[in-house]
């Protein structure tokens, strides 16, 4: 890829501070009591504090990661290995335990532990999971099913079909409709009061009480790098919309699932335009609490993926001298798989002063679950 010029920029990421990055924070709307809390969950797949500050080096703009007052830092680890897996760490946030790795919504032993969109739920709140993988992949699939292997794919799917979230965008409907046991739950889907869209988020809704579910893709949707659309920011919206059109309290968790794909595949133009993507999506959010006021939005990651560095370009010289040239930045990687770093946590709105200073990945289920009265 591309390098790109470094343009000097006076980092002020200091943990739990209110300006970050040089640039005011945001200042939340005063919310009315009467207004129903909500919760906006945002993760970022594999995104370490690496990852996240490619956007002040190759997007356009202040990303929308300074906007936030609160910062943290989160410890990844699951209760069987120093370096968690997508499964684990997405159970830490839904479930508030540390289990071990591919676990879906299970405990150490196999057996399920209520998830916080279940909790939600039987309380009266409604609930969306925005993705741009399968909706049926370890970080989504977190939230809602219960699995002792991530792998389980088309038991993760059948699941869905008899939970309650209320909206639903992403990939992965060949786990609904092209199993390997024959079965379509397209029907069963429409018959638990689900609409059905296999064509576009764009699609008016037309649904009235009923509950979106959108998979437009066989499995994961396609890279940004190779031509996805504005899928991220506009399901978030679409979610936004339609979860808040309610009148209820609501928890909305959405995954920029490729940033995680990237670092994976040792791939810095993947990584940074993920990362990117996501970040637009981060200011759809943030808009509209700083708009509604009483919603709590928290951005992290479940664990770094590649050893992401952007390090200075090597050059030759004259007569042949090679030399590092601290003006110009390259993405390399240390390992094909993640690693233990710690990674950030954003917060805004009520209980988000909590978030601020180094944890372990659960207390951002405990804060959410105070937030929302739950004991």
């Amino acid at each position: 890829m591309k390098t790109k010029k470094i343009v000097p920029i006076l980092l002020m990421a200091l943990i739990g501070t209110s300006r970050v990055f040089g640039q005011s924070a945001l200042k939340p709307a005063s919310g009315s009591p009467e207004k129903p809390l909500n919760i906006i969950m945002m993760i970022g797949d594999g995104m370490g504090l690496s990852q996240l500050s490619s956007a002040y080096y190759f997007g356009d703009g202040e990303p929308s990661f300074s906007r936030f007052p609160v910062i943290g830092l989160s410890k990844t680890n699951s209760s069987t290995h120093k370096i968690t897996d997508s499964a684990a760490g997405a159970t830490a946030f839904s479930c508030g335990i540390k289990t071990y790795n591919n676990s879906i919504g299970m405990g150490l032993d196999s057996t399920a532990v209520k998830t916080i969109l279940e909790e939600l739920s039987e309380i009266g709140w409604n609930t969306g999971i925005v993705s741009t993988s399968s909706i049926t992949h370890a970080t989504p699939g977190s939230f809602f099913a219960h699995a002792a292997d991530r792998s389980m794919e088309e038991e993760i799917a059948r699941q869905l079909v008899y939970s309650d979230v209320d909206f639903i965008a992403g990939g992965g409907y060949k786990w609904f409709m092209n199993r390997t046991d024959s079965i379509d739950y397209s029907d069963s889907l429409v018959a638990h009061g689900f609409v059905l869209d296999t064509n576009s988020i764009k699609t008016p809704w037309k649904g009235g009480n009923k509950r979106p579910i959108y998979l437009l893709a066989a499995d994961g949707l396609t890279p940004k790098h190779k031509g996805r659309d504005e899928f991220l920011t506009e399901a978030t919206q679409k979610a936004l919309d339609h979860l808040s059109a309610k009148g209820k309290s609501f928890f909305l968790m959405v995954e920029g699932s490729q940033i995680d794909w990237g670092g994976h595949n040792n791939d810095g133009e993947y990584v940074i335009q993920e990362v990117l993507d996501f970040d637009k999506a981060i200011g759809a959010a943030l808009d509209f609490a700083a708009a509604q006021g009483n919603t709590l939005v928290v951005v992290t990651a479940d664990h770094e993926t590649g050893g992401f560095t952007m390090a200075s370009e090597r050059k030759t010289g004259a007569f042949k001298r090679v030399y590092d040239d601290y003006d110009s930045i390259v993405p390399s990687f240390s390992t094909g798989g993640h690693s233990c770093t710690m990674v950030p946590v954003l917060s805004f709105g009520p209980k988000a002063e909590q978030l601020g200073g180094i944890f372990e990945n659960t207390q951002i289920h405990a804060v959410i679950k105070k937030a929302c009265g739950l004991k």
